[in-house]
């Protein structure tokens, strides 16, 4: 059985099936969940409002701090950046402001600002977004047309590596729909453009 990748547009063979199917790309290495199997939006809604948490709770803080510790230490406050994908809680956005940094809000459900998505950024941080992009060579396309020259793109993800996938807890969440591998980031470093890219543990920086 073969699909068609989503991110690469390559050729992709069955790699797991248990509850959902998933085919990896012989091109990118991506994982991906099979079109049939995708969750509808009504399941994503109420996923999403499982994971939001108070933006007080210590705990929470510490889980985005690759995020917003990376930014602190790249950019002064008077950068501009976008939060993409963050969620009713705003958890990075709640960080930052306290440092005095000035960051937009966006989320295709619970800030959906589209005006947002027609300017350009200093930095873009999207944290436990991409595993969830139905579309991902349209998503990280505007992520990149959102960029300015020399910015940089902030992404927490768990990087599948090659683990036994039958108990990788990542792909237990029925919206974790995209699963990448460090070699799917080096293909997207080249399709669009980048320079390179940092992957340290779950944070992955393209600049």
């Amino acid at each position: 059985m073969k699909k068609i990748c989503p991110l690469c547009s390559g050729e992709a063979k069955l790699f797991y099936t248990e509850i959902q199917s998933y085919f990896r790309c012989l091109t990118c290495k991506g994982i991906f969940v099979d079109e049939k199997d995708l969750a509808d939006r009504k399941t994503e809604i109420e996923v999403y409002e499982q994971h939001d948490v108070d933006t007080d709770d210590k705990g929470y803080r510490k889980f985005v701090s690759p995020i917003t510790e990376a930014i602190i230490k790249d950019f002064s406050p008077k950068s501009n950046g976008l939060d993409f994908g963050a969620g009713r809680s705003k958890i990075i956005w709640a960080v930052l402001s306290e440092k005095g940094y000035d960051l937009k809000n966006y989320d295709p459900l619970f800030h959906h600002k589209r005006a947002l998505l027609e300017k350009k950024y200093d930095y873009i941080s999207s944290c436990e977004v991409v595993e969830h992009f139905y579309k991902p060579y349209k998503e990280f396309a505007l992520l990149k047309s959102m960029l300015k020259e020399f910015g940089k793109i902030y992404i927490m993800t768990d990087l599948y590596d090659e683990r036994d996938f039958s108990s990788w807890y990542y792909k237990n969440d029925p919206t974790h729909v995209f699963f990448y591998t460090k070699e799917t980031f080096l293909w997207i470093v080249k399709e669009f453009g980048y320079k390179s890219v940092i992957v340290d543990k779950r944070l992955v920086v393209l600049y």
